[in-house]
């Protein structure tokens, strides 16, 4: 046995209050503890017990109540009561009961610690009222000494301070939920981040002020920590530097917090946010005192789930510079600007401007396109110099810049000085031009953004056919021009899917003998009886839009499957001209598709000639031969059609892998028998003679032309005076008839 003197009532107490280490909070609060008995001496003896003690290092504080109506009226008032001394019996033998049942069923409180005490022990409740109705103890009066007393006490305080710990974190973490839901809707970083302060204010019941920064990195690369939100007084400092704010003790808190990356608890409360693009962001909350460690873990889960919201804004702000800016220039690109155009498109004193740069593959091509990126983002420099705030900028593509402002700014005046000085990239001087065209939006009618910038469209390709480094203006009538090409090129997609075209034949004669030696495949649209679209109207569209490829393939085979009909009947040695447009031409796989069709038409490939425009010359000539030599190798001859009217030169000509120059029938028209007016085709033949090359004149229309021409030296023509373009069955008929006409054909 033990030699120490028993403990008296004091010492038990005191050795029972000694705070515990999972006391968590640091407040002054007091433990409210309410007094239900109908006698005045229970009351005071009570007090007297626990006088001056302290429970887990808080004070008590006493309520009181002489019945069970006063009663209920404290604690609908203070729902702060963390036990109640209820007496069973009052004003009735059950009044204690009925008020626990009132507490926690109508009432609603479940964290209220209910201890009953009774004079009377025969009215003791029953085992399964006690748990029915969460009752912590049952005393009778004269067994609650101090020690008792406060034994129990401490039990049911610790009790109802874990049950207000579990709800404060429940609730707390349904507050953080609610937040985060509210906030997952903000997509402006700014307001996002000051729904962050709001939320986290009232999470804590602390007034609303405080602000946020964000560290450079990402978004914010090359700046010093910027305040981004503020609530409070703290407002006026948004979008400044963190060095300007003026209180140093927040300011250094807060370069701390992003500098050791944690969140600091000490005499400043600062939040930090692990955000990936930034190297983090920091909240400032003026706060009095330390949170409670339930606060703390409140805020370190808001802030986690806080962290994936600012992310989340900062990559849904990237995506959406990724869809509506250009990433090179920093401007809007051709989507923001549409969306410009249909907020400013019905004001009447807006005009819209597209600006395209001339010649600017050319500097990309020459130099280098990194070098063409500079001279693009030098331009778009040069564009907001000169027209500064008033008018919004658009890179809508390539080297083409919209502009959208007052009419008054968007000039052809003003936009040509963009270009007066030159521009200076890698200390290299560049003059640049440029092609606009405007749209004044006055008196247009009601069109959607994407509908005006498809007129400014119209308008720009207008001007860069008419005249480079100009501006021009549209009109209806441009417009009109414009959808009637589309809807002709629609048609032409829908004829050709049909098979609604069609090939005719018009023969090629030897002068000297009169003999059909071949005919040249013309393609002919016809969209009703007796209606013809002109192909010089259909082939460019067809060029432009990329139909000539599969067109030109259609056209390639039909020719070949007559050709081999008619080999089949008997007419050998029969050639077939075929045109190739230019852009059919520089297809990459041109070689081997002709290839393809040769041998599915089972014809030779010396009775194919393929006619070329002189524009096949503007590409690089050492790749056209290239190519021209492995078609000339499989046996297919080469013709350059409508020679004279194109661009190549006498040197190019000398340089091409050709057999055949076709004479254009300009020229062949202006021969009347006199050597006065057939200066150029003569000159045609000589040249054609000197480069070994064979010649063959069309648009042959009278005798007269046909000796002349045989007088110069050439010995091959198509025209009326021969036969007009016909079906094929109308050619074998002609052909056959022909044979018996020979003489008169001479």
């Amino acid at each position: 046995m033990s030699d120490a003197p028993p403990l008296d009532d004091d010492d038990i107490v005191q050795f029972i209050d000694e705070p515990s280490e999972w006391a968590s909070s640091t407040s002054v609060d007091p433990w409210r503890i309410l007094i239900v008995d109908d006698e005045h001496d229970v009351h005071e003896a009570t007090r007297l017990a626990l006088r001056d003690l302290t429970i887990e290092g808080r004070p008590l504080a006493f309520l009181q109540a002489y019945s069970a109506q006063e009663a209920r009226a404290i604690l609908a008032r203070e729902p702060s009561v963390a036990v109640v001394l209820l007496d069973v019996v009052m004003e009735s033998e059950d009044a204690g009961l009925l008020l626990v049942r009132w507490i926690r069923r109508e009432l609603g409180n479940p964290s209220v610690r209910i201890i009953l005490r009774t004079g009377q022990p025969g009215y003791a409740p029953e085992l399964e009222t006690i748990r029915s109705f969460d009752i912590n103890d049952y005393r009778t009066k004269s067994e609650l000494t101090r020690v008792r007393l406060f034994t129990s006490l401490t039990v049911a305080i610790r009790s109802y301070w874990q049950l207000r710990q579990i709800e404060m974190s429940r609730r707390g973490l349904e507050l953080i939920v609610e937040a985060s839901t509210g906030l997952i809707r903000l997509r402006a970083l700014q307001q996002f981040a000051e729904g962050v302060v709001t939320q986290v204010c009232a999470l804590l019941n602390i007034a609303q002020e405080g602000l946020i920064c964000a560290s450079s990195s990402g978004p914010f690369a090359d700046e010093a920590p910027q305040i981004i939100a503020a609530a409070g007084h703290y407002r006026e400092m948004i979008h400044r530097p963190l060095a300007e704010l003026p209180e140093a003790s927040v300011r250094e808190a807060l370069r701390q917090c992003l500098l050791e990356k944690r969140h600091r608890f000490d005499q400043t409360v600062c939040l930090y946010f692990n955000v990936s693009e930034t190297q983090g962001m920091a909240a400032y909350l003026a706060m009095t005192g330390e949170p409670s460690q339930m606060d703390r873990h409140l805020l370190e889960v808001f802030c986690a789930n806080i962290s994936v919201g600012f992310e989340n804004v900062l990559l849904h702000n990237r995506l959406f510079r990724l869809a509506y800016y250009d990433q090179l220039s920093g401007l809007p690109n051709r989507n923001r600007f549409i969306q410009l155009v249909e907020e400013k498109g019905r004001d009447p004193d807006m005009a819209l401007a597209l600006l395209d740069l001339d010649d600017f593959a050319d500097i990309a091509t020459t130099l280098d396109h990194h070098f063409g990126d500079e001279v693009l983002r030098a331009v778009a420099e040069r564009l907001a110099q000169t027209f500064g705030s008033q008018v919004m900028l658009a890179r809508i593509a390539g080297d083409t810049f919209g502009l959208l402002g007052p009419r008054d700014a968007v000039t052809p005046e003003r936009i040509q000085r963009v270009f007066g000085e030159p521009l200076t990239v890698r200390d290299e001087t560049i003059r640049l031009s440029a092609t606009s065209s405007l749209i004044t939006l006055s008196g247009q009618p009601a069109k959607g953004g994407r509908d005006l910038l498809q007129d400014a469209g119209i308008a720009l390709k207008q001007g860069k056919r008419l005249g480079r480094g100009k501006a021009n203006y549209f009109s209806e009538a441009l417009g009109r021009t414009a959808r009637e090409r589309m809807q002709l090129l629609s048609s032409l997609r829908s004829a050709f899917s049909a098979e609604q075209l069609s090939l005719v034949f018009q023969p090629q004669i030897e002068l000297a003998s009169g003999r059909v030696i071949g005919a040249e495949a013309l393609l002919r649209w016809e969209i009703e009886p007796g209606r013809w679209v002109p192909p010089d109207q259909f082939i460019p569209l067809a060029e432009q839009s990329g139909l000539i490829v599969p067109l030109g393939e259609w056209v390639l085979r039909t020719a070949c499957r007559q050709l081999h009909r008619l080999t089949e009947r008997g007419h050998t040695g029969f050639r077939m001209a075929i045109n190739v447009s230019h852009a059919q031409f520089r297809e990459p796989g041109f070689v081997s598709m002709l290839e393809r069709v040769l041998a599915d038409s089972r014809v030779a490939a010396s009775q194919i000639e393929l006619e070329l425009t002189e524009s096949v010359a503007m590409d690089h000539i050492d790749d056209i031969n290239t190519k021209l030599a492995d078609i000339r190798r499989r046996g297919v001859t080469i013709a350059i059609d409508d020679f004279g009217t194109g661009y190549s030169s006498l040197s190019v000509l000398r340089q091409l892998n050709i057999d055949r120059l076709k004479i254009d029938r300009s020229f062949v028209k202006e021969i009347d028998g006199t050597n006065t007016k057939a200066g150029i085709a003569q000159l045609i033949i000589a040249l054609g003679h000197q480069c070994n090359l064979a010649l063959i004149a069309e648009g042959v229309e009278n005798a007269v032309q046909r000796r002349s021409l045989l007088a110069m030296g050439c010995l091959e023509a198509q025209g009326f005076l021969f036969a007009r373009p016909m079906p094929i069955e109308q050619l074998e008929d002609w052909m056959a008839a022909a044979v018996s006409n020979q003489d008169r054909l001479v």
